[in-house]
């Protein structure tokens, strides 16, 4: 009986340690690389969206209109 109680020990999980480098926070916002709490948010983001979508239509129009 002891041998079968340490074999089936030996499956048990345990809680995961906040202090492990593998463990993260969990919870809402958390898994994303940026804070959209903070004050000027709603700037950057705009900011990064036109900036992001609206160079290669730019661009395109620049070699539109660009001389040979």
């Amino acid at each position: 009986m002891a041998a079968n109680l340490v074999a089936r020990r030996g499956f048990s999980t345990t809680r995961a340690q906040l202090s492990s480098p593998y463990h993260y926070a969990e919870g809402p916002r958390t898994s994303i690389p940026f804070n959209p709490l903070t004050r000027f948010f709603w700037l950057r983001y705009w900011a990064f969206m036109i900036t992001g979508f609206g160079t290669p239509f730019a661009i395109a129009v620049w070699q539109t209109y660009k001389t040979r």
